[in-house]
């Protein structure tokens, strides 16, 4: 049978739930839903699995999410279990390319993707990114403002108001 760990853990922006599977991190959820809600999605994806606190990939991204948060990590050092379509996938890894400090506008990705009208297409992938914050889905913004975010506007800002401080 399948292993899934999960972990919560407290940081400078609130709750976070993280879970991995054999294959690295596969989920980082904002602390907008309770332990047990967490634990239901965790059920109800990997149904063949069990699903037990803990995980080595956890206490990792535990360790270098608190170091980022805290302006001392720049570049994460995680192995990562991507879930998703091609497309989807494409899209995540030109995401998490995106450097440090810097933004992205959703048709930018998407004509570097070769695919200049999809920038639609580009915010939902996004939307479905699993990883964020590893996968910095934060600096990609609409052309018109800042876009969405799935841990709210303010935090959005809030962490791009963080790295560009930083990178000064």
């Amino acid at each position: 049978m399948n292993k899934v760990y999960y972990r919560k853990i407290e940081t400078a922006i609130g709750t976070l739930f993280l879970a991995e599977t054999g294959r690295g991190l596969a989920h980082i959820q904002f602390g907008d839903i309770s332990e047990e809600e967490f634990l239901e999605r965790l059920n109800k994806e990997y149904r063949q699995s069990e699903i037990s606190e803990g995980g080595e990939e956890n206490a990792k991204a535990e360790l270098q999410l608190s170091e980022y948060l805290e302006g001392k990590r720049k570049k994460f050092d995680l192995r990562l279990d991507f879930q998703g379509t091609p497309f989807q996938k494409r899209i995540l890894e030109r995401v998490a390319a995106i450097p440090y400090g810097q933004v992205k506008t959703y048709g930018d990705i998407a004509r570097e993707e070769g695919s200049p009208k999809a920038f639609r297409a580009v915010g939902s992938a996004n939307a479905r990114n699993r990883l964020p914050l590893v996968i910095p889905c934060h600096r990609v913004v609409a052309s018109n403002g800042l876009g969405g975010y799935g841990g709210g506007l303010p935090l959005k800002v809030r962490l791009l108001e963080m790295e560009k401080q930083i990178s000064k």
